[in-house]
């Protein structure tokens, strides 16, 4: 049976200006919006962007196969009516071209897109594009790590290239954010955008988001498992949940240590908190018979204590019993609590839980927050 790929008919249907689009691995999110690129200079002479976090992500063939698929399938050729056939990629530009039967190239006088890496935002400044109209920004979701202000330098690059116009020859700017369900916590862009329900979204589910009278719309889109799945899922039936977001567009969670016995109220020594990402964690410190470890579990209601008890949390609080990295201990207690899990004595409610404290710790571990 045919496999039925994504399609952005429903999310463009929302005339958003921003549309995030994720879910599972290779099911044509890319391949969709980089047709949609095309599709807009091919009729409307509207030319296109594409946003990495890294230059290297442009680099040599990494750059020069970005449009490799829609050639294979002629939709180049099916689109310019035969025109063009083929992407030539230099230097951070894509232009449309064709070989002749000596493999002699022509290529278009101008690039219908431009590479931009967000760590290279510098380099920009200063250039005009007034051609560019679909903006993508692939691989927005991370699973290990975002850059420091990530969200500024993102919208830097943006204004670099919208300067002053919402339209391009008469129709608006469109920019695109795709990713893969790799890290459901830590996204910096759920956050600074205000998409304050993104985990929990069913798939298939679109949200939209709208800010006051500004006119700006935000539509997120929670991507369906691929129809019939995808004939390649079978190289990745492994029982490891990990694996779920390549199969299904589940969210890519690690295994973690579960409680390695019954706890009794008296076996609790010490109880602090962790709030990341707007989950609260409750951290006991266990010693029952020969073991000593600390247990972390998620908190569904209002702490009690707050001004009592210690509480890590990313935000900057002024009372004395909060502090931000659990990985910097200032005192006996919290060196001893820090040694738990440099000794690999952290055991969780769940997996979810030691996805949460994953992103916790490496959080803690960045320079410059």
């Amino acid at each position: 049976m045919k496999e039925k790929f994504y399609d952005l008919k429903n999310i463009l249907a929302t005339n958003a200006d921003y549309n995030i689009i994720f879910g599972e691995r290779s099911n044509g999110k890319t391949y969709a919006v980089l047709k949609y690129l095309l599709e807009r200079y091919a009729k409307k002479n509207i030319q296109g962007a594409i946003i990495r976090r890294w230059r290297d992500d442009f680099q040599g063939k990494r750059g020069a196969s970005t449009f490799d698929a829609l050639v294979a399938n002629n939709e180049i050729k099916k689109l310019t009516n035969g025109v063009w056939t083929d992407v030539y990629y230099f230097s951070g530009r894509w232009y449309l071209c064709a070989y002749n039967e000596k493999g002699e190239r022509t290529t278009d006088e101008k690039p219908f897109c431009y590479g931009f890496a967000i760590t290279s935002m510098e380099h920009d400044k200063g250039t005009s594009f007034p051609g560019v109209g679909t903006i993508l920004f692939d691989e927005f979701i991370t699973r290990t790590g975002y850059l420091p202000d990530e969200f500024v330098l993102f919208n830097n690059v943006l204004s670099t290239i919208i300067r002053h116009q919402d339209t391009v020859n008469g129709e608006p700017i469109k920019i695109f954010m795709c990713g893969n369900s790799v890290n459901k916590y830590s996204c910096p862009y759920y956050s600074e955008m205000g998409l304050k329900h993104v985990k929990e979204m069913d798939q298939g589910a679109i949200d939209v988001y709208e800010y006051g009278d500004s006119g700006l719309r935000v539509a997120v889109e929670y991507v369906k498992p691929t129809k019939n799945g995808k004939k390649s899922d079978k190289f990745f039936a492994f029982d490891n949940p990990r694996l779920n977001m390549v199969t299904s567009g589940g969210w890519e969670i690690d295994v973690y240590p579960h409680c390695p016995c019954k706890i009794k109220p008296k076996d609790i020594l010490y109880t602090y908190y962790i709030i990341y990402d707007g989950e609260p964690l409750v951290c006991n410190v266990v010693r029952t018979e020969n073991l000593y470890f600390t247990f972390i579990h998620q908190k569904h209601a209002e702490l009690e204590e707050r001004d009592t008890d210690l509480i890590y949390s990313t935000a900057f609080d002024a009372r004395p019993n909060f502090r931000r990295k659990i990985t910097k201990p200032r005192s006996d207690l919290e060196r001893k609590l820090a040694e738990f899990f440099i000794k690999d004595k952290v055991f969780y409610e769940n997996n979810e839980t030691g996805e949460i404290v994953r992103n916790y710790l490496m959080w803690c571990g960045k320079e410059g927050v």
